[in-house]
């Protein structure tokens, strides 16, 4: 199993600094890249202080240039809000600045508050995300495009520069419903999923259904199986519950666009109590010390999960949270390490 940094800024403080944020995310994906992690994960999100990234091609192209080879996935970009015309040059250009370590990681868009501010209803966002992967892949793969369907029209045109490979960088899809799972993987996607929290069934579904369109893809391509959680490394049961609570509060303000009223003042979602009991919720997370993260991650592997994308980042302080990545590096990562001599396993 392999272990990725999610790089999601959680800002809940302006006078912070957005500068300063992202030096923290930075120095973690810098980290990260020495301490042997798979992967840094870049979550896009616009408009808000909560997992605020506006520009995710942008910061993978300056992570690419100060790490050596940790994998940049982005976690996902937004196609409906883009104009693919345009992103399938930008893709180019970042794969090419990464030299090769990009995976594009793509999807809807999950919070109204965001998609209807920009423009885009949330009815609407299925169907324009399908259309809009379509023309990037035709885009990425071909040639002389021309498009005429429901969102897109236009006659002859080629991307320019060409993809170093056919088809551009590797694409993860995020899905969460198993049967969208199962759809993605039988098309050679790599797929990034979250469980619903506490729901142990529900996440074995998913699996299930991941390995059945894997199965049914055969030989014929690659594919994995992603897994995003809430998770940090802790010394001592006073610091798990500071956490525990932490994380707790973060996701209320989460929840409140993700499905909620969407309650956002002057850029800064507010914190919303939440139904879940604070218990429940700590069962779910990856949040504890170093047996109790061992056991639960070695559930997770039994599974059949391939990647697993902690986010350690949801308000806690910036060397604390760099302490929590080499701590979970140094005494967690080496139970689930593979027998390969180069230390890099393709993703």
């Amino acid at each position: 199993m392999k272990f990725s940094i999610q790089l999601s800024a959680d800002y809940p403080d302006k006078s912070y600094g957005g500068d300063r944020v992202y030096q923290d995310m930075l120095a973690q994906a810098v980290l990260a890249d020495r301490l042997g992690f798979d992967s840094v994960t870049i979550t896009e999100h616009h408009l808000m202080n909560c997992l605020m990234m506006p520009a995710p091609l942008q910061f993978a192209v300056k992570i690419a240039a100060h790490t050596e080879q940790i994998r940049i996935i982005t976690a996902i970009t937004i196609l409906p809000i883009r104009d693919m015309r345009v992103f399938a040059g930008e893709v180019v250009v970042a794969d090419i600045f990464t030299e090769g370590r990009l995976l594009l990681g793509v999807g809807r868009g999950n919070f109204p508050y965001e998609m209807e501010n920009l423009g885009i209803p949330m009815h609407e966002t299925r169907e324009r995300f399908d259309e809009s992967l379509a023309v990037l892949r035709a885009l990425l793969n071909e040639e002389e495009v021309s498009w005429d369907g429901k969102y897109y029209k236009f006659g002859p045109i080629t991307v320019m520069p060409r993809p170093m490979n056919p088809g551009g960088p590797q694409m993860m899809m995020a899905a969460v419903n198993p049967d969208a799972i199962y759809h993605c993987a039988r098309q050679g996607y790599h797929v990034q999923t979250t469980p619903q929290p506490g729901n142990e069934a529900f996440l074995r579904d998913q699996v299930a259904a991941f390995n059945r369109g894997k199965d049914e893809l055969g030989g014929s391509g690659e594919t994995s199986l992603t897994l995003l959680r809430v998770g940090f490394m802790c010394h001592s049961e006073m610091e798990k519950r500071e956490r525990i609570q932490m994380a707790h509060s973060f996701l209320g303000r989460f929840e409140n666009v993700y499905g909620g009223p969407g309650f956002v003042d002057n850029g800064i979602v507010r914190a919303l109590p939440r139904r879940q009991p604070i218990d429940q919720l700590a069962k779910s997370l990856l949040i504890g010390m170093k047996q109790e993260m061992i056991d639960k991650l070695a559930a997770y592997d039994e599974m059949g999960v391939d990647r697993i994308i902690m986010n350690v980042n949801f308000g806690c302080d910036p060397h604390e949270t760099m302490d929590s990545i080499q701590y979970f590096a140094e005494e967690v990562m080496p139970h689930f390490a593979k027998d390969d001599e180069s230390g890099i396993v393709a993703a």
